[in-house]
């Protein structure tokens, strides 16, 4: 895809720019990667798949060039509700709009969820580098090298990265890759910019974060969290949010015996949103019910999930 910089190649030097897509099935460690080569925390990161739910770009720059990571939510096989088939049209979409892609893989493990995205990659026009992350789990290489052979075909793709997001194995290498893989350009972004989402969008992202930490075992896709009140006043940001759930009883889980959840959830909440802002923090948190809006699409769009 070309970027219009308003420059021509010759002007931008040996600068260079570009967008790089970050794809893979649900839960192979993405989101750890980005946050990894950005050298700081942009996606929340969890255990439990579908902890990415929208596509969130992550600005890297450096005195040789800007690289925007591009995370897309995992592609599912089986997109049953109206949210899950928002998010694999995000991340199908990201394939048109980017110079490279990285397909992400989990080392020793090859599902038919791994294989339907890799056959969704076929018809992209632009270089795929596979990552194979959590090399540090299989410690017999051998066996590593003879799986990505036999079972992943990795003839398929442009080259093959092994590497482990948790502990930094690999990643140099990987980045100057991607870099030089980059088109010619001077930068997008400004360079203090480490996201093109909003303060507000962010925020949100940390409040679902705490929940899904604290309530992955009850409901951990059952919810979303809006931002309904930004404002800064006298050195203090004040930020009001609502948690929506699908039913009832999911609204009594998520406030507590005695409001404990929801004041746990708050609290570490607003200590991630200080850290984020650098801001002293006053959070407000509502809980609200909206019947099955993970499979309505009005509810959708008006909770930000819009294409």
């Amino acid at each position: 895809m070309e970027h219009d910089t308003g420059l021509d190649k010759s002007a931008a030097g040996d600068y260079r720019c570009g967008y790089v897509a970050l794809v893979c099935r649900p839960n192979v460690g993405k989101s750890t990667l980005r946050n990894r080569v950005l050298g700081q925390k942009l996606s929340i990161v969890t255990a439990k798949p579908q902890t990415t739910r929208q596509r969130i770009a992550g600005i890297k720059t450096t005195g040789q060039g800007q690289i925007i990571y591009v995370d897309t939510p995992g592609i599912h096989l089986a997109a049953k509700s109206a949210l899950n088939r928002y998010m694999n049209r995000i991340a199908r979409a990201s394939f048109q709009d980017v110079d490279l892609i990285l397909f992400l893989i989990e080392a020793d493990r090859w599902t038919r969820q791994d294989e339907h995205v890799v056959r969704s990659l076929e018809e992209v026009d632009v270089p795929v580098l596979l990552v194979v992350n959590k090399i540090d789990l299989v410690p017999d290489k051998t066996r590593l090298l003879s799986f990505l052979e036999k079972e992943v075909k990795t003839e398929r793709f442009d080259e093959v990265f092994l590497i482990s997001a948790k502990s930094g194995n690999g990643i140099e290498s990987l980045e100057k890759k991607v870099l030089d893989a980059l088109p010619f350009s001077r930068p997008y972004f400004e360079e203090d910019m480490f996201t093109d989402r909003s303060e507000r969008f962010l925020s949100a992202e940390l409040i679902r974060e705490q929940l899904m930490i604290r309530l992955h075992q009850e409901l951990p896709y059952a919810l979303t969290v809006e931002i309904e009140e930004f404002k800064r006043q006298e050195g203090l940001v004040r930020i009001g949010a609502i948690i929506w759930v699908e039913r009832a009883g999911q609204k009594q889980i998520v406030i507590g015996k005695g409001g404990q959840v929801l004041k746990q959830v708050g609290s570490q909440a607003r200590l991630a949103l200080q850290q984020l802002l650098d801001e002293k923090v006053f959070l407000r948190c509502w809980v609200k019910v909206s019947k099955d809006w993970s499979d309505d699409v009005k509810a959708l769009k008006q909770f930000g999930y819009d294409d």
